[in-house]
């Protein structure tokens, strides 16, 4: 009898253990799935799917700032560096976004990188996602502010530069009218007028030019070109003034390459290279004008044994309606906007342009582009 009750309540003990132990089990398993979801949260569903398909900046920040979840966008602008943020401001942003619970829209500039000046304007916006996350959307307007700056400064210049023309032409014409008795002095003013009216057709046809540069991002139909065609109209096109002041212009040897262009903008660009180099030399100097091709980069290279240009012009003489000279420039006809003219059209060929210059020995353009390449001739099929 005694052994029946050993039996049940050994049976009874195990069962109780038992249960114990499944307790203990299910408890440690909830535990762990929740210390799982402390430590690798789940983004809420669909979010996933539209940080992917967002072309701006999108990140979702766990409780404690992480970044658990962010779209292409933010890691090529550089807002998320090793999984954080990388601007104070944006975790300033999202620190009161969870205090206050209240969505916030800011106008931030930020520095594009760890090195360098550059910076970016972001329109950012920040809004609670669910009760553990946030949401942060960044849009860049870099280029906006850039066009919107370029635009102000265009206007104010082409106010200033027209001003003079415009005034001068009037005053020539005012005095026109009151020498209508002196013949000499009538073809005094009217040789004048005609030089003051060809500057003002000059600048507003090369203010026309630029803006169409700014506004073009890349060719639109680009024919394969000889550069040496290139350079040789842009020289023709400068060999009758450069003969009137005694100037020699001396092309170098065919360089036989080819480039995809638009063969009107690099002739204007060479052009206005070579007139440059005339109108800064002296009367019985040389001008050099050159191209070769090193390893599939064409160099068009324009020398003269001018003035030279100051150290410190160096960085702004591709500025619109920069002067080096302000006097000679106005002298010489000039409205400032050739080499931004040469800059942009290099730049939407894919190219660049350099300088080197030392006061009173000369300066030296080298325009650089990307030589044409050709596709391989298709087989025949035949074989000898």
């Amino acid at each position: 009898m005694e052994s029946t009750w050993l039996v049940l309540l050994s049976l009874a003990l195990g069962l109780t253990v038992g249960g114990g132990f499944v307790t203990l089990i299910n408890v440690a398993e909830r535990h762990g799935k929740r210390a799982a979801e402390v430590v690798n949260p789940a983004v809420p569903d669909g979010i996933d799917q539209v940080l992917d398909a967002l072309d701006s900046a999108g990140v979702v920040l766990d409780p404690s700032n992480n970044v658990i979840k962010t779209s292409p966008g933010a890691l090529a602008m550089g807002i998320v560096v090793n999984q954080q943020l990388a601007h104070p401001e944006l975790l300033e942003l999202a620190r009161g976004v969870r205090r206050t619970g209240e969505s916030v829209s800011e106008d931030l500039v930020l520095s594009r990188g760890p090195f360098g000046d550059a910076s970016m304007h972001l329109r950012v916006r920040l809004a609670r996602l669910g009760s553990r996350y946030v949401l942060l959307l960044a849009e860049d307007r870099t280029e906006a502010f850039r066009l919107d700056e370029v635009r102000r400064d265009f206007v104010a210049n082409i106010s200033h530069e027209l001003k003079t023309p415009i005034a001068a032409v009037g005053l020539l014409a005012e005095a026109l009218g009151h020498a209508a008795d002196e013949p000499v002095q009538v073809r005094r003013f009217a040789d004048r007028l005609t030089t003051e009216a060809g500057r003002l057709a000059r600048l507003t046809q090369e203010i026309i030019e630029l803006s169409r540069l700014q506004a073009q991002d890349a060719l639109r139909q680009p024919e394969l070109l000889d550069i040496d065609d290139i350079v040789a109209a842009g020289v023709d096109q400068n060999r009758v003034v450069a003969d009137a002041d005694r100037i020699t212009i001396a092309v170098g040897k065919k360089c036989r390459a080819q480039v995809y262009g638009d063969e009107r903008l690099l002739v204007m660009a060479v052009h206005n290279l070579v007139a440059n180099a005339v109108h800064y030399s002296t009367p019985g100097s040389r001008v050099g004008v050159g191209a070769r091709v090193t390893d599939g980069v064409i160099e068009v290279t324009v020398t003269d044994q001018g003035v030279g240009i100051p150290e410190s012009d160096l960085d702004r003489i591709f500025e619109r309606f920069f002067r080096v000279d302000q006097a000679r420039s106005r002298n010489t006809g000039g409205t400032g906007l050739g080499l931004s003219i040469v800059k942009h059209v290099v730049q939407i060929h894919g190219g660049d342009i350099r300088v080197w210059s030392q006061p009173g020995s000369g300066s030296t353009f080298t325009i650089r582009l990307p030589e044409a390449t050709h596709p391989a001739p298709a087989a025949t099929g035949d074989t000898p």
